[in-house]
């Protein structure tokens, strides 16, 4: 049951929760640290930089209209399919070594999916307002339905945040697919020198992958956190009926 200190209460149960989820996105966090940190120091054997893989890759994969731009930021590397937009951070655009390749090779990975078509990009797409408009509006909903006890509309509310935690499971596979491309497009192409140099890649990209692990775990569990609170509040309802 929620406890109250000064005026403020929490449910113990919200940790037992979420604290696993939390624990994990530490982990995950120090992880793909650790990796940047490590292979950011390393030059890959083709002395190619961020923007130099996506030169060579962007062409020979067929992507010959997405363009490429650096953008601020630290670890902000992303593909902008609206756009057709490769953005760089500074550092992985200019450094030749094994994290830019990887990271840079990844972001095109994205590029080859909006090519492709890849289904399960075009369904993350298509949830993003449903996401943005339960994010805003799903927990007023929920708690409004839980102080009314009116559990049917508690329930919509649960309904309509959920739909962040359908994203997050939807990236997961989205983000190793990506993965996986680019591995591929750096073999293929012949931008991996040697196996430990394709290890350290692959090191590099499972560790931004345990990202997303812990990104669905602590959406998954606080959709399930909410639903055991009205769960709860329903039983409790009845049993005063």
């Amino acid at each position: 049951m929620p406890y109250g200190i000064g005026g403020f209460y929490f449910d113990p149960m919200y940790f037992v929760f979420l604290i696993p989820a939390l624990l994990l996105a530490m982990y995950a966090q120090w992880r793909v640290q650790s990796a940047y940190a490590r292979w950011s120091l390393v030059r890959n054997n083709r002395n190619m930089t961020g923007v130099d893989v996506a030169r060579a890759l962007l062409p020979n994969e067929r992507m010959n209209d997405v363009s490429v731009e650096m953008v601020g930021g630290k670890l902000s590397d992303h593909y902008d399919p609206s756009s057709n937009v490769l953005r760089l951070s500074a550092e992985v655009a200019q450094q030749p070594t094994v994290a830019s390749m990887a990271i840079a090779a990844h972001e095109i990975g994205h590029a080859e999916q909006d090519r492709d078509g890849y289904f399960l990009m075009k369904v993350r797409s298509g949830i993003v307002p449903l996401v943005n408009v339960g994010s805003q509006l799903g927990y007023l909903i929920f708690f409004g339905g839980l102080l009314a006890q009116i559990p049917a509309i508690a329930w919509i509310g649960v309904i309509m945040f959920s739909a962040g935690a359908v994203f997050a499971l939807v990236t997961l596979p989205v983000e190793l697919d990506a993965s996986s491309r680019a591995l591929r497009m750096l073999n293929d192409n012949k931008l991996i020198q040697s196996g430990e140099e394709y290890a350290a890649a692959k090191n590099m990209l499972s560790a931004a992958a345990l990202t997303y692990v812990a990104g669905a775990a602590q959406a998954v569990l606080t959709v399930l956190y909410y639903v055991f609170v009205l769960l709860n509040a329903t039983s409790r309802n009845r049993q005063r009926e």
